[in-house]
């Protein structure tokens, strides 16, 4: 097993190796997000163990590229940062995997050679609906040749649209889908952020792809509108 340590606590990170190696793993090793960047870029690493907060860029910054840049190595994160947000974050920017630190090394260990065992996840198909595409991977949207930036939240509901065109989803099924199920939401949110993506992948271009269903709920028209 190959792997690609990022991690700017250079005792932690030599300790890390040491333990790895000792496993009968080869380890390469970067103490800032650029040169860990470039190396994940070029090296053919079975899995990459990245930390968040890294000097040059951070850890979100170098998975999201990463993945923009179709390198699909799995990538387990490894972080003092243990707060839930941060970690759909990192799921959000394409990471696999997320272990916080002070860590078990047996557990780091069986993770990674389940990352392994699974080897690098296929890209995932991007999504369209007529000259509006939406991709997953790389977390872009575009209208024809037009890129489209979206929040978080937006880029979750169109996703999720999309994977359903066509289909009549209520504003439940998209609180369900796209909110935390776990704190009591408004539904009218739904009608909040539909307004907001019909502002940005239609009303700019003429088009009437996101459709309310009157009474029923919504859809995404398959020919993009």
């Amino acid at each position: 097993m190959k792997l690609l340590l990022v991690d700017d606590e250079t005792l932690l990170a030599d300790t890390i190796r040491r333990g790895l190696e000792a496993e009968g793993a080869t380890v390469d090793v970067a103490h800032d997000g650029r040169t860990g960047y470039q190396r994940a870029l070029t090296g053919a690493y079975d899995v990459l163990v990245l930390d968040l907060m890294l000097p040059g860029r951070n850890g979100y910054e170098v998975c999201r590229d990463l993945r923009a840049a179709g390198v699909w190595t799995p990538v387990l994160v490894l972080t003092a940062k243990d707060g839930e947000y941060d970690q759909v974050d990192a799921f959000d920017l394409g990471a696999d995997d997320y272990l916080t630190k002070p860590f078990s090394f047996p557990v780091l260990l069986a993770r990674l050679r389940a990352l392994h065992r699974r080897g690098a996840p296929e890209r995932p198909v991007v999504l369209t609906a007529g000259d509006l595409t939406l991709d997953p991977g790389t977390r872009r949207v575009h209208r024809g040749d037009v890129e489209i930036t979206l929040t978080t939240r937006e880029f979750a509901l169109l996703e999720h649209l999309l994977r359903h065109r066509d289909d009549v989803l209520s504003k439940q099924d998209l609180l369900d889908a796209v909110w935390d199920t776990t704190v009591v939401t408004d539904p009218n949110v739904v009608e909040v952020y539909i307004r907001y993506l019909r502002r940005k992948i239609d009303i700019p271009y003429g088009r009437n792809a996101l459709q309310t269903v009157r009474g029923a709920g919504y859809r995404l028209a398959a020919d993009g509108g």
